[in-house]
């Protein structure tokens, strides 16, 4: 249902139903960093999401195939994702790691590359040939290679291979690389129809396309209309059509709502809408609003292993002085594990004494704090009192730090 600030559904696939609005936690390698996958299970994640590019250099989809797919592989009974690879080809490749930028202050060239970092892939119209950031082998992405990776890791929900461009590359070089989504996207469409045909007792996978065309309205536009039309067009994809729509690419932040909005009004009703790389708050509450469905992002594990901690009252780091002797949970008002067992003040300790527990509790935390974020996000929409949720949560987690 909608009632004009965001929608809830329900996502079916062959390991169950995904509630929407809903955050995806990530689990890079086939783990969400420090936290059993049982454990992820009970603080109410629906679905996990892998990424394909870390998966296909280690262990090898070959074996995550012989495992009995991802969900088997790890232990995780629900709904799994896995990205095409393109973001990890490109961003590592790119020398920047782990995030690319949402804004322009710092970066102005457009085959950009980070600082004292050398370029690890190479794009051309066929694919991306890249550089392994584990031992410096040489590795070939296409959009056919991305799909077997795919069927074989055997998540529910996969993606086609696109290329990830930057805020600050060209129009010019944005316009080539929509075009050059659009062609690799039929040749997803296509290779996974053959691949899903060859395997008729495989459970069914669904295949998501990925919008880009950075800032830029009629890209985004054209992209979004190129996806939706691609079964129309005389081809081999002729008769297909995507079973979702991922909004890909780095957004301004300022106008994340605005980019979202673009893309949902060339997008059927029908279909989930997934953004990849979200979860703030203000950002969650922004997509929601503009149409999007389903979110994952690395960041809730990843500021967690570095002290940081979400609350209701906003962010903050456990190694600071003053929770040395604090007694209190990490958020008072917090249903997780870690609140109801530890205090900041122990937490505090296994930083400072650089435990291994410490990413542990704090990732159990942070990842309940962003999926009870979203359950209650989807739950207002029903209820008719999103804007009154947004106003108060929104309010006093970015009026100061605990």
């Amino acid at each position: 249902m909608a009632d004009g600030a965001g929608r809830t559904g329900t996502i079916h696939t062959p390991h169950g139903d995904i509630d929407t609005p809903a955050f995806v936690p990530v689990g890079t390698k086939a783990t969400v960093k420090a936290v059993l996958p049982e454990t992820m299970a009970d603080l109410g994640a629906q679905a996990v999401l892998a990424n394909a590019y870390h998966l296909y250099l280690q262990p090898g989809p070959d074996i995550v195939d012989e495992a009995g797919g991802l969900g088997a592989f790890m232990n995780w009974p629900g709904p799994t994702f896995t990205d095409s690879g393109g973001f990890q080809v490109l961003s590592l490749g790119s020398g920047f790691r782990k995030v690319l930028a949402m804004d322009t202050e710092r970066h102005r060239a457009d085959d950009i590359v980070a600082p004292g970092k050398d370029r690890l892939a190479r794009v051309d119209d066929d694919g991306v040939t890249f550089t392994s950031h584990l031992d410096g082998s040489t590795h070939r992405f296409t959009p056919e290679v991305s799909m077997g990776i795919q069927h074989r890791l055997g998540a529910d929900i996969i993606f086609a291979f696109d290329e990830l461009t930057t805020l600050v590359n060209t129009r010019e070089y944005q316009q080539r690389s929509v075009q050059r989504t659009h062609e690799w996207a039929i040749r997803c469409l296509v290779e996974h129809r053959r691949l899903t045909a060859a395997a008729p007792d495989r459970p069914a996978q669904a295949l998501f396309g990925v919008v880009q065309g950075a800032q830029y309205e009629d890209l985004r536009r054209a992209a979004t209309r190129g996806l939706v039309g691609i079964g129309n067009e005389a081809g081999p994809a002729q008769g297909c059509e995507f079973d979702g729509y991922g909004i890909g690419g780095a957004l301004e932040k300022q106008n994340l709502a605005t980019i979202i909005g673009w893309v949902v009004d060339e997008l059927p009703e029908d279909k989930p809408r997934h953004l990849l790389g979200i979860s703030e708050p203000d950002d969650l509450f922004a997509a929601v609003a503009a149409g999007a469905d389903t979110f994952d992002c690395v960041s809730p594990s990843r500021v967690a292993r570095n002290a940081a901690i979400y609350s209701a009252d906003g962010r903050y780091n456990i190694t600071g002085a003053r929770y040395r002797r604090d007694f209190t949970p990490l958020d008072p008002e917090c249903d997780c594990h870690t609140c109801a067992h530890y205090t900041r003040a122990y937490i505090h300790h296994l930083f400072k004494a650089k435990e291994i527990l410490s990413a542990t509790l704090c990732t159990i935390h942070n990842e309940r704090f962003i999926v009870r974020l979203v359950d209650r996000i989807r739950t207002s929409i029903g209820a008719g009192d999103f804007a009154e949720l947004r106003e108060e949560t929104l309010g006093r987690y970015y009026s100061k730090s605990s």
